[in-house]
């Protein structure tokens, strides 16, 4: 029963992934897991800025930028300075979310502001 879920997840990160191609990102790395800290749905460049892009998506009637909740923001900062840190990466990064409802998708820039 938790393939159906993961296969929805997956599909949602592919088309957030494809959006963000149309809008000139570079991707960088998908799925990118630090150890005890989280996972970071897609590492993409756009000009000079590393953005970690946090996808949430949802059917029915829950708006899924509900699910983007302080503590998983904790989790997407931490593997952030966890992946620039083993990376050894001096640039300017931005946290994101990527909001899919339906067909729709809604991109939230420096969310942790």
């Amino acid at each position: 029963m938790r393939e159906l879920p993961k296969k929805y997840g997956d599909q949602s990160e592919e088309l957030a992934t494809l959006f963000l191609e149309q809008e000139n990102f570079v991707i960088i790395e998908r799925n990118y897991f630090a150890r005890k800290l989280g996972e970071i749905d897609i590492i993409a460049m756009h000009g000079e800025v590393l953005h970690f892009i946090e996808v949430k998506a949802g059917k029915a009637n829950f708006d899924p930028v509900y699910n983007l909740t302080p503590a998983k923001l904790r989790k997407v900062i931490n593997s952030a300075q966890y992946y620039m840190k083993s990376k050894n990466l001096d640039l300017s990064f931005s946290i994101d979310a990527l909001i899919i409802r339906g067909d729709e998708v809604e991109f939230l820039e420096n969310v942790t502001l």
